[in-house]
């Protein structure tokens, strides 16, 4: 797989049992991209070391549990624990109307209904009732709501994100 194809779906963060079941969290919402039979990157710092299949997942705890073609041993599954796991863009599926990747609307710049430019997304994070864009320019950080009355437009052709602030979030 193509360094550039790859969006980060999960992380190792430790070894279960003695049959090299690899524990996983998972930055997707659903565990689709963990089905049997498709295939995933491990990387380290940014670089793709290895590709492997799925053998199994299945939910555990807070995260899952996760069998890959060839990690057959916990001595063979410590050596993946704090790789992150990544597919092929080029194997999700369309998004909803409406709706997006992550990897989508990190980086998009973002300015105001009035104009003023406030960052670009560096990060996003899940509060349970919705996501929360975490907005960048400098040292400055501004915490934006991903509803539909704050955000108003997304232009990923222009990759610009447009906002209607409520009064006191900027501050």
């Amino acid at each position: 797989m193509h360094e550039d194809a790859l969006i980060p779906i999960g992380k190792v963060v430790g070894t279960h049992g003695i049959k090299g079941y690899l524990k996983v969290i998972s930055y997707a919402e659903s565990t689709v991209s963990f089905a049997p039979g498709k295939q995933l990157a491990l990387r380290q710092k940014g670089e793709p070391v290895a590709t492997f299949g799925i053998e199994s997942a299945r939910p555990h705890k807070r995260g899952i549990l996760l069998v890959l073609e060839g990690i057959d041993s916990v001595d063979a599954a410590k050596e993946w624990v704090d790789y992150e796991l990544c597919i092929n863009r080029t194997t999700l599926p369309e998004p909803e109307k409406g709706t997006y990747y992550w990897h989508q609307i990190i980086g998009l710049e973002v300015f105001t209904v009035d104009d003023r430019r406030l960052g670009r997304v560096a990060a996003i994070f899940p509060t349970g009732s919705n996501d929360v864009y975490v907005v960048r320019d400098g040292k400055k950080e501004v915490l934006i709501p991903a509803i539909d009355t704050v955000v108003v437009h997304i232009d990923l052709i222009h990759k610009v994100l447009r906002v209607d602030i409520p009064e006191g979030l900027e501050e």
